[in-house]
């Protein structure tokens, strides 16, 4: 993010979207998030980051024919409470159909899973770790999925409350992830050791 992000902007969801879509329509490389009423830059993604997506991706298949993992951090999502907040997830997990019709800025509503994996810049903390989580939580996602890169672990956070979700359950890089449900599969997670600096 830059300076620009640092800052609260006063704005109502709709302007945040007329400039979303603005900014986006002139350049592939910056998506815009409006999280705690702070406007928020979520640049490209490296190689490693879309291979974390493409490994997530292969183990859900396997295992849930009716899900999707929409990949690719181009879905938009209403979070935060009354809806008041936009984020566009690494990837989310639903049932196929799920975004069929909507907008630029999609319901959550049957949304299981939201997935980030963190970037090398210096908000990650702060978006990743702290805002996210609070903001999917308070619009009703079962599950965020946190793949950390600087610490080499993963987070899956459940039973989401309203200012945040209620447990967090963090385990290293090479450990067996089980998701509970309503998404509940797990598998291995050795192969994410190839994917960081």
């Amino acid at each position: 993010m830059t300076a620009m992000a640092e800052h609260a902007v006063q704005m109502s969801v709709e302007e945040f979207e007329r400039l979303a879509k603005l900014v986006e329509k002139e350049s592939d490389a910056v998506r815009l998030e409006f999280i705690h009423g702070r406007i928020g830059i979520k640049g490209m993604t490296d190689g490693d980051h879309s291979e974390i997506i493409r490994w997530l991706q292969e183990r859900c298949m396997r295992v849930q024919t009716d899900l999707w993992l929409y990949a690719g951090g181009e879905l938009g999502l209403q979070v935060e409470q009354y809806r008041k907040g936009r984020a566009k997830p690494d990837a989310v997990l639903a049932p196929k159909g799920t975004f069929a019709g909507q907008g630029d800025w999609a319901c959550p509503e049957r949304v299981l899973m939201t997935v980030e994996v963190t970037s090398y810049d210096s908000d990650t903390d702060r978006r990743d770790r702290k805002e996210k989580p609070a903001a999917y939580a308070a619009a009703g996602i079962p599950l965020y999925l946190l793949i950390d890169r600087g610490d080499c672990t993963i987070t899956v956070h459940s039973v989401p409350m309203p200012d945040g979700y209620r447990y967090a359950q963090v385990m290293k890089f090479g450990a067996r992830l089980a998701l509970p449900d309503p998404v509940g599969i797990e598998f291995d997670t050795d192969e994410l050791k190839d994917y960081v600096r």
